[in-house]
């Protein structure tokens, strides 16, 4: 994960590329981060699809290797994407989903890539306090919108990234209804999300909005003290889709949550 990370700049500027907003799931997510930390200058905003900023604890790898000897690598990979009652709920996305593993991808490359990343390092990232020393926390400095299924195996390590970072440079979209693969099983709400994040940055001014409904919890957090106390109040309410994603540099930290 951490040489994809360090290629990447290099390829930005054999492209002629200045700066990107970058969109990742999963291992695509960890690189992303990894190269905003890296390269800020480079990266003007990340769409972090079941981002886990952790890398693997005992207990984690244990159970890797117990399921390693038990299972094959698609059948871990399926685990890895999909909660217990999308493997047996949704049948048909999971079976097209495990052709897709088993056929269109070499399993001899498959089997790198998921030990790369199952390898991966922890990304040190530190959630800023308000103080002086503020800008010198290693964090994101991008607006970051977090997505994650409501039922998805990720929503604890999504929750962790986002404790992590900049409450007023992030967004944690959690979708309901939807498990592992958003990107798949909600495209058209996520792609409306990805709307707002982006006009949220400045762009796609005139871009048409689906004027879906949405419930979206404010939460406005204190950015916690020495003991690492804190104190939250949060609002919430129910309204069009008129409003961004994403708010002004001042504003609060956000959980949005969609609704069909």
């Amino acid at each position: 994960m951490d040489q994809l990370a360090e290629m990447l700049p290099s390829v930005l500027t054999q492209l002629q590329v200045k700066s990107v907003i970058g969109i990742g799931v999963g291992a695509g997510a960890n690189v992303l981060t990894k190269l905003a930390m890296n390269e800020p200058s480079l990266v003007e905003g990340l769409v972090l699809i079941n981002v886990n900023p952790c890398a693997k604890g005992w207990v984690d790898w244990a159970a890797s290797k117990l399921s390693g000897w038990t299972s094959n690598l698609g059948d871990i990979i399926m685990e890895h994407h999909f909660s217990t009652d999308e493997l047996s709920e949704n049948k048909e996305l999971i079976q097209t989903y495990r052709l897709h593993v088993s056929q269109d991808i070499p399993q001899d490359n498959l089997a790198m890539f998921y030990n790369s990343y199952d390898s991966r390092t922890e990304l040190q990232m530190e959630r800023p306090v308000l103080g002086p020393n503020r800008n010198t926390v290693n964090t994101l400095r991008c607006p970051t919108l977090l997505v994650v299924g409501d039922t998805s195996p990720a929503v604890d390590a999504v929750v962790e990234c986002n404790s992590r970072l900049d409450p007023t440079k992030t967004t944690l979209l959690k979708m309901a209804d939807c498990g592992g693969l958003p990107q798949v099983v909600q495209p058209g709400k996520l792609a409306e999300a990805f709307k707002y994040f982006v006009q949220g940055m400045g762009y796609m001014p005139t871009a048409g909005m689906t004027r879906l409904v949405r419930s979206r919890t404010q939460s406005a957090s204190s950015l916690g003290s020495s003991e690492g106390g804190a104190r939250s109040c949060s609002t919430t309410n129910t309204q069009p889709e008129g409003a961004a994603c994403t708010g002004p540099p001042n504003s609060a930290a956000r959980t949005v949550q969609t609704t069909a």
